[in-house]
């Protein structure tokens, strides 16, 4: 990443932490006026007031409050608070883990008229994602059926609309195994997954390094897939690792070696080694 870049992340995440601060500090201001221990949300309350509250309280420790509050700023159109309420059941945060719950909220997300650039897409961008992974394996005692032709129509529109990696990563996978309704096709596997790992996709950046081993770019795709691997979050490590070491076993000492070297200079330069 290049310093000009490295300042303006850092400028924004410092701004970002302002902006959290601060909606914090006046959720805690106006508690008393929109939420009573005993009778829970105040009637009449503004939705946004509450929703702060919400949040504050969540911080807080106080998930209990926390979700009657998001409920009822959902209800009055703060897609915030929907979006809260989702990933509280998906997860299991603070309530009884119901994924059909979630499901259900991420629906009433998807469902708003929020255009690209809005302030809101991120919400919907993650909804979109949420549904497709929801719908790719079906939620069991459930109307939710197993259906990979809705899942991909909802990465999709979270990939193409809203530019989101994990959308992107998704397809590249879709139109690797084709699956989804889509003919398979390395080449439009290659696209999407070259969109994702240009975002810093650790899935995507692996996949694709694979792919360029597969190819015969044997030191250019054993690089990627290394740094990938050091790149990942916890629940991607093990798929990566194996699909790693698979490729460090059969390529020779020589192209081993260049591709450590590449790796860590990927690693340290912020790029996909594949300029």
């Amino acid at each position: 990443m290049r310093t000009s870049e490295v300042l303006r992340s850092s400028v924004f995440s410092a701004l970002v932490a302002l902006a959290t601060l601060a909606a914090v500090g006046q959720a805690m201001a106006f508690d008393d006026k929109v939420f009573d221990d005993k009778t829970g949300v105040k009637p009449q309350s503004s939705p946004w007031a509450v929703f702060q509250f919400g949040f504050s309280a969540y911080k807080s420790g106080h998930k209990d409050q926390a979700v009657e509050a998001y409920k009822y700023a959902a209800e009055n159109g703060q897609i915030g608070a929907t979006w809260k309420l989702a990933r509280m059941y998906a997860e299991g945060d603070g309530v009884t883990r119901d994924d059909y719950a979630a499901f259900k909220f991420f629906s009433e997300i998807v469902d708003q008229d929020v255009e690209p650039g809005s302030p809101e897409e991120s919400y919907v961008s993650d909804a979109l994602v949420a549904l497709g992974d929801y719908l790719r394996k079906g939620i069991p005692g459930t109307p939710v059926e197993e259906n990979d032709v809705a899942a991909q129509e909802y990465y999709m529109r979270a990939a193409a609309n809203y530019r989101n990696p994990n959308a992107q990563f998704e397809i590249g996978r879709m139109f690797l195994k084709g699956e989804g309704g889509v003919k398979a096709s390395v080449k439009q596997a290659g696209r999407w997954l070259q969109l994702a790992a240009e975002k810093g996709h650790a899935g995507a950046q692996a996949t694709l390094g694979n792919l360029l081993f597969q190819s015969g770019k044997i030191v250019r795709g054993l690089a990627m897939m290394t740094a990938a691997l050091e790149r990942a979050p916890a629940a991607d490590q093990p798929w990566i690792r194996s699909m790693q070491e698979e490729a460090f076993a059969a390529a020779g000492e020589a192209d081993r070696r260049t591709a450590i070297s590449l790796a860590d200079d990927i690693l340290t330069k912020g790029n996909n080694g594949d300029q």
